[in-house]
């Protein structure tokens, strides 16, 4: 895996923090970033690499929660090999773990902001980004689209660590 660092939390913008002082981390708390050709084969190869990772470093999420990311990851990944692999090669998958949240993010160099449409119940396609927003809605997380510095874009979803339950 790539580098690791800690940093702020890294829930969605206006989230709590983390429970832990200030410079304290928890022990599975970090970053880390990889790269993988935009094919096919980098689908179930990064679903494989989070997965992993996450139990690696003994981070404390629901397995819920963990089966949520990784139908994100899923979905995020699909996405940039069906739809920017043209213009992007190679994508980045980037995981961050804080006190209370895991984020991961994939990025690629291709300009166009996708948007989760409205499904066609006759389509068999199409229902990814809906599945990522829903997914998210789901366990109280968040997900957004950021354009980069470069031109492209990044797809982010954070979820809890443990799903806020209302009953």
């Amino acid at each position: 895996m790539g580098d690791r660092g800690h940093g702020e939390d890294p829930g969605p913008p206006g989230s709590a923090g983390a429970a832990a002082p200030p410079g304290a981390h928890a022990p599975y708390e970090g970053v880390w970033r990889f790269t993988a050709p935009a094919v096919d084969a980098s689908v179930p190869q990064a679903r494989r690499a989070v997965r992993d990772l996450l139990r690696r470093q003994g981070v404390p999420a629901a397995e819920d929660v963990l089966d949520g990311l990784l139908l994100i990851v899923s979905e995020l990944v699909t996405n940039a090999v069906r739809h920017a692999a043209l213009l992007s090669p190679v994508l980045a998958v980037e995981v961050a773990v804080g006190a209370e949240w895991i984020r991961v993010s994939v990025e690629d160099s291709h300009p166009y902001r996708p948007t989760a449409l409205v499904a066609d119940t006759g389509q068999t396609g199409g229902r990814g980004l809906l599945l990522v927003r829903e997914t998210t809605r789901e366990f109280g997380g968040a997900c957004e689209v950021e354009h980069t510095a470069a031109g492209g874009k990044i797809i982010w979803a954070a979820l809890p660590l443990r799903p806020f339950r209302p009953y």
